[in-house]
């Protein structure tokens, strides 16, 4: 096999099947390979490559899919001919680069979770079965609202676990919130105007900006969003995140909870959109139940992703939607596909119907109950002088630091000690007012790291444990 030089690296985030794929395909478009050479058979690559055969099934299935190779019933796999692209001279073009932000040992990022915590073995296996099983089937385009299968076990999961009622009907499978929420804006119409949490999550209001919908920002305290602003405003679609608010990590309470859903039913035109981004990781009293369980006039949009729980990688959100939503959602995207691949559409279900999914969340539950426990300590003992909240849920608490600085100039500190914070500013419309905050996430450490960059951060910011002062 000396033509097909294949040089994987295992430690890289891109897996291993795209690696294989984008070298073989390179061979053939630069014509190194010929046309109807034969490929080696999956066994002897894998032997060869020292991977499994999946791996090789999923990258040849892919050139497959693509035209680089076709597949002969009891021969094997051919490269197929293909044609080659014209180059014309271009004009120069400038290239503009985005400076990387500097690099720091310790990422307190909120957004990162454990790797060490995905079941790759199971992951792997249920891959296989379901080529084995579906192979033909997955070269089909599937249901544009995702596959029957998949939202089967979405609509159970999420009655059982969040309380939401729905029908697998009403849910829609998508490649991200930030694809979804587009959808929504489409079906509400020209004349619906947006409210959003302040502070909240940037990439919501770049979605809504980029599609000219500039959203009124509701301040949020410690009750959540304030309803009352809401209902001053004349804003007619409330987006949130009530039961682990991003970023303050508050809870919408119970009477604002009952507020805000009598504001939705007390005009046809209020639509809630309920962002229920890391619900799952409650880790302090009972789930809190979705607003979507608790509404009765259909007016709630529940929106939802796999990011945290599973990997960031795996780009697969969903929506349910109330029965008249539904309904224009048909007329609008009757003809639009799925964003979501077929294959990792049935393997997630089958992830799911297995039981695998469930226990592996209960496992990072207990993983990320007790990092947050080695946070919540580590910080505790540097008290009064910093301060700490929404340590109830999620992966990431917001730590407050009582100094007369600016959060600019203490994220700058940590910067030059190898420590990335995050700054509450970053995530409001306004300027920041009282003590400088920050987001401090644990997910995507280990208990060492975070005892240690606690540690430094603290000695950095000149901050002294309460026995030693």
């Amino acid at each position: 096999m000396e033509e097909w030089l294949i040089l994987l690296d295992k430690s890289h985030g891109i897996p291993l099947y795209e690696q294989i794929y984008r070298q073989m395909k390179l061979d053939i478009t630069d014509h190194r390979i010929p046309v109807g050479k034969k490929l080696p058979s999956k066994r002897k690559l894998s032997e060869f490559l020292s991977v499994s055969q999946t791996t090789i099934e999923l990258a040849y299935g892919q050139l497959v899919s693509e035209g680089y190779i076709t597949a002969v019933a009891r021969s094997g796999y051919y490269v197929q001919d293909i044609e080659e692209l014209a180059y014309t001279e271009s004009a120069e073009i400038k290239e503009v680069l985005t400076p990387l932000r500097p690099s720091a040992a310790i990422d307190f990022s909120p957004g990162m979770v454990d790797p060490e915590l995905f079941p790759f073995t199971k992951w792997r296996k249920v891959a296989k079965d379901v080529i084995d099983e579906h192979a033909a089937h997955l070269l089909q385009l599937g249901d544009p609202h995702g596959d029957v299968e998949l939202r089967n076990e979405i609509a159970a999961y999420l009655y059982h676990s969040r309380g939401v009622i729905c029908t697998p009907e009403q849910i829609i499978v998508g490649s991200g919130t930030e694809q979804l929420i587009p959808l929504i804006i489409r079906i509400l119409g020209q004349e619906a105007v947006y409210a959003v949490e302040d502070p909240g999550y940037p990439l919501t209001h770049h979605v809504f900006d980029h599609h000219m919908r500039p959203a009124i920002p509701i301040p949020v305290d410690v009750d959540g969003m304030d309803v009352d602003a809401l209902q001053r405003s004349i804003a007619t679609v409330a987006y949130v995140t009530p039961s682990h608010q991003f970023p303050t990590g508050t809870v919408l309470s119970a009477p604002r909870r009952a507020a805000l859903l009598n504001w939705a039913s007390s005009n046809p035109e209020h639509i809630i959109i309920e962002d229920d981004y890391d619900g799952e990781f409650r880790y302090a009293g009972r789930p809190i139940p979705s607003l979507q369980g608790m509404d009765r006039g259909e007016n709630v949009i529940y929106l939802s992703t796999f990011s945290k729980s599973l990997m960031p990688s795996l780009r697969i959100a969903y929506m349910a939607l109330p029965k008249a939503l539904l309904e224009r959602y048909k007329g609008a995207f009757i003809q639009y596909a799925s964003t979501v691949p077929r294959l990792d559409q049935h393997m997630l279900a089958r992830f799911m119907a297995e039981g695998q999914f469930s226990r592996h969340l209960n496992r990072m539950r207990k993983v990320y109950r007790k990092k947050l426990q080695t946070l919540t300590e580590a910080l505790t003992s540097y008290e009064p002088a910093i301060s700490y909240s929404g340590d109830e849920a999620g992966m990431h608490i917001i730590v407050t630091v009582h100094k007369q600085q600016t959060e600019s100039a203490l994220a700058d500190q940590a910067l030059q000690a190898g420590l990335r914070v995050y700054s509450l500013q970053d995530y409001q419309s306004g300027h920041a007012t009282g003590s400088p905050s920050f987001l401090i996430g644990f997910g995507g450490l280990s208990e060492h790291q975070i005892e240690e960059g606690i540690e430094k951060l603290m000695n950095v910011w000149n901050i002294q444990k309460a026995e030693q002062r």
